[in-house]
This record gives structure tokens, sequence and C-alpha cells, in this order.
């Protein structure tokens, strides 16, 4: 579907020079734009590359020459990034999901589906589960008994639901997401060596062997408002209460949210982030890459977590985080930096060492 450039331009709330009847179909890095494509060179670096395409507008930063870069129109917005979400907004088709039930689909038959649903190929929707308004559901879905889907939710290929799993409105789950598998709940008949270790400090005591108990899991999984969720992600179902996803959250691909755990508002995880069991964020929290985060623990609002940071104890709002353990970014670096002065510092010394007796005299 193709667009004016200048109601493209009133979407993004850009400012438009040049021909506003360009019809645009799409949007593309300059070298590979063609005629009706939108050139994405919100910076002079990338504009260099107008000249392999074939772009006939593009969004251009502040100040540029549209006309010396052979552009017949341009627009120029404020934050390049937000115009760049508005302008993939209003160009993404979606996925193609036919509106109704798929014949192949198996849905209870007291599941509720809401005016206007889409149910894919080969979808299961078990019994008493409801499935909002507008919702779409692509194929090779399962939808657990008691599972409510709110409307205008997005569930991709081969997401998993489980029972009594409560999702809220306008939430996309990518493909492979599990929501509402049990958690890692176990126990030994006697103190488990990892209790002793941990109570200890890391002296397990007498070791013996011994087998585990599972803790089944009775909570399930609720999930706010506009949540997105990322391919192959899992969130486990709480122990006894539910594991709980706050609105606006943002979960990147394989990441793992424990049982028992809570996301505030507005939380951002970037892939292979790990949250384990029982962990309280607050809102607006964000985990960089590989970011793990300890049991039991509690991290402010407004915390920065940087990519590959281990959290092992609380964190105050507010602060951001670098390393393993974790500290204060500031912290860290002065700790990198010393760190690879350490070689250098180690050579200088060598040349005048002391030699030091066992007991500490010198000699």
């Amino acid at each position: 579907m193709a667009y004016r450039l200048n109601a493209i331009a009133e979407a993004l709330s850009a400012r438009l020079e040049g021909d506003g009847t360009l019809q645009i179909a799409g949007a593309a890095e300059p070298a590979d734009a063609g005629p009706e494509d939108l050139a994405l060179a919100m910076q002079p670096a990338y504009a260099e590359r107008l000249k392999e395409g074939r772009a006939r507008a593009a969004i251009l930063w502040e100040g540029a020459d549209w006309r010396a870069l052979g552009l017949k129109a341009a627009l120029f917005v404020q934050r390049p990034r937000l115009a760049m979400a508005r302008l993939t907004a209003r160009l993404d088709p979606g996925p193609q999901i036919a509106p109704g039930i798929h014949p192949s689909a198996v849905v209870a038959p007291d599941a509720e589906i809401g005016d206007g649903a889409a149910v894919g190929p080969f979808v299961s929707i078990g019994a008493a589960a409801r499935i909002g308004v507008r919702a779409r559901i692509a194929s090779h879905v399962s939808v657990a008994e008691d599972a409510l889907i709110g409307d205008d939710a997005l569930i991709l290929t081969g997401v998993r639901i489980g029972v009594r799993v409560r999702i809220g409105d306008g939430v996309i789950l990518q493909p492979g997401a599990v929501i509402g598998a049990d958690g890692l709940s176990f126990v030994t008949p006697e103190t488990s060596g990892v209790e002793r270790a941990r109570a200890s400090l890391g002296d397990q005591g007498d070791i013996a062997p011994q087998s585990w108990t599972r803790i089944h899991s009775l909570g399930s999984v609720e999930i706010g408002d506009d949540v997105e969720i990322g391919a192959n992600a899992t969130v486990d179902r709480g122990t006894i209460r539910d594991t709980r996803i706050g609105t606006g959250c943002k979960i990147d691909n394989l990441c793992h949210i424990a049982h028992n755990v809570v996301l505030g508002r507005d939380c951002l995880l970037a892939g292979q982030t790990g949250i384990a069991g029982s962990t309280v964020l607050g809102d607006r929290v964000v985990c960089g890459g590989q970011t793990g985060v300890g049991d039991n623990l509690t991290v402010g609002s407004d915390v920065i977590l940087g990519g590959a940071t281990k959290v092992m104890s609380n964190v105050p709002a507010g602060r951001v985080m670098l390393g393993y353990p974790a500290v204060r970014m500031d912290q860290h670096i002065e700790m990198y930096k010393a760190l690879r002065r350490l070689p250098r510092t180690l050579r200088a010394m060598a040349p005048g060492k002391k030699p030091v007796s066992k007991d500490g005299a010198d000699d």
C-alpha cells in the first residue's frame, strides 16, 4: 500500500519540503532505496550513500540540502528514531491471518471467541478460554484451559499459553514464546548442599546424595496491556501466587522470567536476560543483553543494568549498574581501568621488589 508523502509527514509530525504528492510504499537504507521508498538518511554519513540508490525522498537531519542530494522532497524530524517508530508502524502490514476460525483449528465448545477475532490453522483453544475482540492468533498456537487473551492481542506462530494465564489488551507474543510453564521449584528431604553453601558462603558441610522433590506450581501468569514478549522467551507460572508482568513491558528474544517474579510498568529486557524466582523489579527498569538478576531480590524503579551485568543484591531506585558482581557504573569503570593497568604496574614494580619471609618480616 502506498501513501502520499504529505500524509506520512503529518503522521510523523515532520516538516515537509518539496513534492508532497510523491507516493511512498516502503522505507529503505539510502543505498537500497527505490523510487517509492523513503530513504532513512538522518545523519550525513548515511546520506553519502543516497547516490547509490534511486530514492526521490528521504528523512534528513536539520540543515541538510535535499536538493543538492538529488532528491525531490525531504522530511525533517526532531527525534529520528521516534519518527522511525511511527513510520514503520504505518508501513507494516502485519501478519496475514484470515478473520474467523480456520477449519483446522480445535476450539473447545465453551471457549469464547470475541467479535472480529482471527484464529489461524492448527490452533488449539482449551475449555473456558476467552479470546478478546479483534485478537489475532497465528498458526500452531496452543491456548490452555481458562486462559484469557485480551482485545487486539497478536499471538504469533507456535506460542504456548498455559492454564489460567491472563494476557491484557494489545499484547504481542513473538513466535515460540512460552507463557505459563512450571518454574524451577524443587526441594530435598534434608537441608541441601546449596542451602548450606548459601548460609556459610561456600561450605557445603557433609555431602550426602539427595534427590529432588517437585513443588507443584499452583499460580499462573498475569500480563498487563501493551506488553511485547520476544521469540522463544519464557515466563514461568508462579508457585502459589501469579508471576506478574506490568503494563508496557518489552521483553526480548530468549529471555527467562522465573516463577513469582514481578515486573513493574514499562520495563525493557534485552536478549538472554534472566530474572530468578521471586525477584521484584520496579517500574521502567532496563536490562541490557545477558543481564542476570538473582532470586528474592528487589531492583528499584528506573534502574539501568548494563549488558551482562549480574545482580547479586538489592539495587536502590535510579542506580546505573554494570559488571559482575554489579556495582555502580562509575565504580565499575574505575575498577576496569585499574585492572587494565595492573600488568604494567606489576612489571614496573618487579625490578625493585623486596623478598619477604614467610612470617612477614623483611629478610
